[in-house]
């Protein structure tokens, strides 16, 4: 006696890119980090501390999602630098199979307006609400959600908090039917598609930005000169870049406490990140309008597009 075939039940695999974007210190890079398990992308208190696209890949049962970190939406400020990383934030929805629109929980204003201007219709967002763990009264979402639909429809809308986890399962499982059915694009221990040269130079102008005051890390840089690796140890030669003489005595700090301790902090997190010894020597250079010169900035190895 004959049977049909067993019907597959396995959901077909799927696999995609998906944009992170959102204002200024909403939290963007922490939710990257928290999305995959592993920090690529640098965080701190001070908005603007993401300047370039940054890759962080999920690899799941059911599916692959290529996460792309952006830099804070600028409206404010118009330097060269400002405007390489906005240029990098509209290239980055160039393409994708969905966006993650970041909005800090009770929080709407000019800045996140003008990145829901940005978003393509034709592509699929899903809304992550931000920092709930900030909200007392859990009965106000609803009706900032609400405000927020008034923009476009949405795929869905997941309150998240990055910084504790909460929902952030539920936001992955949110992406998954977006992407279109294929294979794994990239191996499934990958978890960033930076170099370690990159993921250097972002480790410790991380620590420059917690360490230094309000408005000196927006004028410093970090250049990583040489990166080699032997016998398992990375030796890296990095300089810290400011436009001012007078910058430099401070970011040093007394007796050079302040760029020891920046080396040091950056140097533990790297040796977590690439599993293994890393030598780090660090120095300042004066660079004068480095910010200013896309020229200048290109060669630094910016890249908005």
């Amino acid at each position: 006696m004959s049977s049909l075939p067993a019907r597959d039940a396995t959901p077909a695999y799927r696999a995609g890119h998906v944009a992170i974007v959102g204002s200024p210190n909403v939290g963007k890079s922490t939710l990257l980090n928290r999305l995959i398990g592993c920090k690529v992308s640098v965080t701190s208190r001070k908005p603007q501390t993401t300047r370039q696209r940054v890759t962080g890949i999920v690899t799941r049962a059911d599916a692959q999602i290529v996460f792309v970190d952006t830099p804070g939406y600028q409206t404010e400020h118009q330097s060269a630098l400002n405007r390489m990383m906005n240029r990098s934030v509209t290239a980055s929805l160039q393409g994708v199979d969905a966006v993650v629109w970041v909005v800090e929980a009770l929080r709407y204003g000019a800045r996140d307006g003008a990145v829901a201007r940005l978003l393509p219709r034709q592509v699929p967002v899903v809304l992550a609400i931000n920092k709930t763990d900030r909200v007392r009264d859990r009965r106000l979402l609803l009706p900032f959600i609400e405000q927020l639909a008034r923009h476009r429809e949405f795929a869905a809308v997941v309150p998240v908090s990055a910084s504790k986890g909460t929902q952030v399962d539920e936001l992955l499982d949110a992406m998954v039917p977006l992407l279109p059915q294929g294979p794994r694009l990239y191996d499934a221990d990958e978890i960033t598609t930076a170099s370690e040269r990159f993921l250097a130079a972002e480790l410790l102008r991380e620590k420059l930005f917690r360490l230094l005051g309000d408005e000196l890390p927006y004028a410093t840089a970090v250049e990583v000169e040489q990166f080699k690796l032997s016998g398992g140890v990375r030796r890296i030669h990095a300089a810290v870049l400011v436009e001012k003489e007078g910058q430099k005595a401070i970011v040093i700090g007394k007796r050079g406490e302040k760029l020891k301790a920046a080396a040091t902090q950056a140097r533990r997190d790297m040796e977590r990140l690439f599993g293994g010894k890393v030598f780090l020597e660090v120095w300042v250079r004066v660079r004068r309008g480095w910010s200013g010169s896309e020229a200048a900035l290109k060669r630094m190895g910016y890249n908005p597009e």
